[in-house]
């Protein structure tokens, strides 16, 4: 019998694959029955915000692995660029486990989890308030804008990489330079 991280970890393979994935699909990927699954979840939203939840877990993390608030209050351009950098490409790394996430209604709709990614969203914000202020994000746009920015890349990479139009290998560059420096030709 599958445990509970076996359940969410095939879960998020299945939904990552098809984003409608039913129970029964789930179980299948994790090689359980359906009754197995709802031991652990008693619904597919209750499975949805769970794997919501561990999203957010892994976003707090890079941004306590950069140290955003550290960051901000002693500014450094080349610290603050590397942190940057280091945080939109665990991002990209991280759409591939979580996906699903950036575009699930069930989790965009939960309340708590609205409340906790505007928790995290103000934590991201500090760091950019900071890349502003020492010249690495532009200072014309709002401070909300990049991770607006951020959330659209990675969107828009894993799509597609999903449909085989950019190399998984390559994403994480495309969603940099394209954040770092825009599209147009230089």
């Amino acid at each position: 019998m599958a445990d509970r991280t076996g359940v969410l970890e095939a879960a998020q393979r299945a939904l990552n694959t098809d984003p409608a994935a039913s129970m029964t699909a789930v179980a299948e990927a994790a090689g359980i029955s359906r009754a197995t699954v709802h031991r652990h979840f008693d619904s597919r939203e209750a499975l949805l915000v769970e794997l919501g939840t561990r999203s957010l877990d892994q976003w707090e993390q890079r941004l306590d692995d950069v140290g955003v608030e550290a960051l901000a209050a002693a500014p450094d351009a080349v610290a603050i660029r590397a942190a940057l950098e280091t945080l939109v490409l665990g991002y990209v790394d991280d759409s591939d486990g979580f996906g699903f996430a950036l575009t699930d209604h069930v989790i965009l709709a939960s309340a708590a989890l609205e409340r906790r990614t505007q928790v995290l969203a103000d934590r991201e914000a500090v760091l950019f308030a900071a890349a502003q202020s020492v010249g690495v994000l532009r200072t014309d746009l709002p401070v909300r804008f990049f991770g607006h920015a951020i959330y659209g890349l990675l969107v828009a990479a894993r799509e597609a990489v999903r449909v085989g139009d950019v190399a998984r290998r390559d994403a994480g560059r495309l969603v940099l330079s394209s954040l770092l420096t825009g599209i147009a030709q230089p």
